[in-house]
């Protein structure tokens, strides 16, 4: 069930007359932030999803290859071209010197596209409701870009068991990864709503929905005022 924040008002965009309602989705790994994303996008949503960006930026930015063929070596980049990401993953989750030169690289660039990607929702006349599904988002402090941020927790033993399936992590590696990652608490301050995803995929995609719904009158009722 969601529940809505009750804190004070979190630093959000200012008002604007684009017609575009951005959302971001935020939560730790395997919390189901890709579910609410599709809900939504089922919906008419539009989904700017940051880790798609990122496979992209890493295995087709001529600068970035290059930066990390240098750290990495030549075969870091597979026959097809894409990046050995395991190979990097293991090295940036033991070498946090090797993961903060990885994010300088990287990060701007991501971040760069997300915003042209809003930018070229807008130009294209898109009117309605723009997902941002971005796990650093509170690292980046995207969400003051946002009008509205949904969290999404869930048990961490479910995560785990997600993460096995989805990723082919074992217990091990799944609960070593989300030991680094901010705590749901963290999250939720960061909400305006959270979503506990303790039942049914369709369960929290009807809450995902009636949720942004709900955010969105708000804040059409704000800007009215």
């Amino acid at each position: 069930m969601p529940t809505d924040a009750a804190r004070p008002a979190r630093p959000r965009r200012a008002p604007a007359d684009d017609g575009l309602f951005l959302v971001g989705v935020v939560g730790r790994a395997g919390a189901g932030k890709s579910t609410v994303a599709q809900a939504l996008a089922d919906g008419g949503a539009e989904v700017i999803r940051a880790d798609e960006i990122g496979h992209e930026v890493t295995d087709r930015d001529p600068e970035v290859r290059a930066g990390l063929m240098r750290d990495y070596g030549m075969d870091v980049y597979r026959a097809d071209g894409t990046l050995d990401r395991p190979r990097v993953a293991a090295r940036v989750f033991a070498d946090p010197e090797a993961r903060a030169r990885l994010d300088r690289l990287v990060h701007p660039r991501i971040l760069a596209r997300i915003e042209e990607s809003v930018r070229s929702l807008r130009a294209r006349g898109f009117r309605g409701v723009v997902v941002i599904d971005a796990a650093l988002m509170l690292d980046w402090g995207l969400e003051r870009a946002c009008d509205a941020v949904l969290a999404v927790v869930a048990d961490e033993e479910e995560q785990v068991r997600r993460l096995a399936e989805q990723r082919g992590w074992s217990a091990a590696e799944a609960h070593a990864r989300l030991g680094v990652q901010r705590a749901p608490e963290a999250f939720r301050a960061a909400a305006d709503v959270t979503l506990e995803n303790t039942g049914s995929r369709a369960a929290l995609a009807t809450a995902a929905r009636a949720a942004v719904d709900r955010l969105r009158r708000a804040r059409e009722r704000g800007a009215a005022c």
